[in-house]
């Protein structure tokens, strides 16, 4: 008997990539009868056989078996959620992860299964959801969160969360052309802004009542084609409207361009407290705090606003 269940345990490694989760079925099948633990091992390897040769349902009715010897078993839950799942029938799939997870709530491998079933619904509104409750549990997901939010025409997101990890690692080949991507397409609209002549509107502000939609056009423009205008005048920005919160992030960006980090931390918790009400504004401090940190090397904090952002948008 002790052969035949280390050849189990052997076996039941080598079909399952989740090992973990297979020692905790070990674990929670400890109290039954030697018999029972025996047929339910023995059914439990039938299963995870005939899912590696894709026989499916036949996987399914094995799992029947273990469900009945061991009743509200997670492993057992989360087996039949992946044999739904690669049936493509994705309404069993999700209850039976929902039941699993209902034991489990932090379980990384389940979670990411429910995105993949969320996924194939093309319920990427929810799956985003999901996928936000395991970057808590571990960051390393986060750039799965990229494709989601690209999936669910989120581009701004998308794009903010690629700066970031850009900073912190760089880019791989894939990720880089998602980038070019999503920046092309709001290229319309920056050309639209930069089609403007800077110089007269530079030429208009100075001459006429200070105008702060002029200033801000001003400092729009500046920020993608011009560092030494963006620096006078979101400095004067400041100067003439401090209670508009558009300056503090204006003068705060330059900051971040010239490795000013600590000064463009300070601005931006200024600005901070004028931003009343407005959760795209207020996104936009949090993505530039998030920038200035992880460029500081700051990756815990970074996250911190990154989070404050994804809180914004639910």
């Amino acid at each position: 008997m002790i052969k035949r269940i280390g050849l189990f345990v052997c076996l039941v490694l080598l079909f399952n990539p989740f090992s973990s989760l297979s020692q905790e079925n070990a674990d929670q099948s400890s109290n039954l009868s030697e018999e029972k633990e025996i047929k339910f091992q023995e059914y439990f390897f039938k299963s995870l056989s005939n899912k590696s040769i894709r026989n499916y349902q036949k996987a399914i009715q094995n799992l029947e078996v273990c469900d009945k010897l061991s009743p509200r078993n997670k492993t057992i839950y989360f087996e039949f959620s992946k044999n739904y799942l690669f049936l493509n029938q994705t309404l069993q799939a999700r209850q039976f992860i929902e039941k699993a997870l209902e034991q489990d709530s932090s379980n990384i491998w389940m979670l990411l299964h429910f995105v993949s079933i969320l996924k194939k619904d093309r319920n990427y509104e929810e799956a985003i959801k999901v996928q936000l409750k395991i970057i808590e549990l571990d960051p390393y997901y986060r750039e799965s969160l990229i494709y989601l939010y690209h999936l669910n025409s989120q581009s701004d997101k998308a794009l903010s969360l690629i700066y970031l990890l850009e900073q912190e690692k760089g880019l791989h080949q894939k990720l880089e052309r998602l980038k070019e991507k999503l920046e092309l397409s709001k290229k319309p609209v920056k050309l639209k802004k930069d089609n403007k002549d800077l110089d007269k509107l530079i030429s208009d502000f100075n001459e006429n009542k200070p105008s702060f939609s002029m200033l801000k056009q001003i400092l729009e423009i500046a920020e993608f084609n011009n560092s030494e205008i963006l620096d006078n005048y979101s400095k004067l920005a400041v100067t003439l409207f401090p209670a508009q919160p558009f300056s503090y992030l204006s003068r705060a960006k330059l900051l971040h361009k010239q490795q000013q980090f600590d000064e463009a931390i300070a601005i931006l918790e200024i600005g901070l407290d004028f931003v009343i009400e407005n959760p795209t504004l207020e996104a936009q401090f949090y993505s530039t705090l998030a920038k200035v940190y992880s460029s500081l090397g700051n990756n815990g904090k970074a996250f911190e606003f990154e989070n404050k952002i994804k809180k914004l948008k639910m």
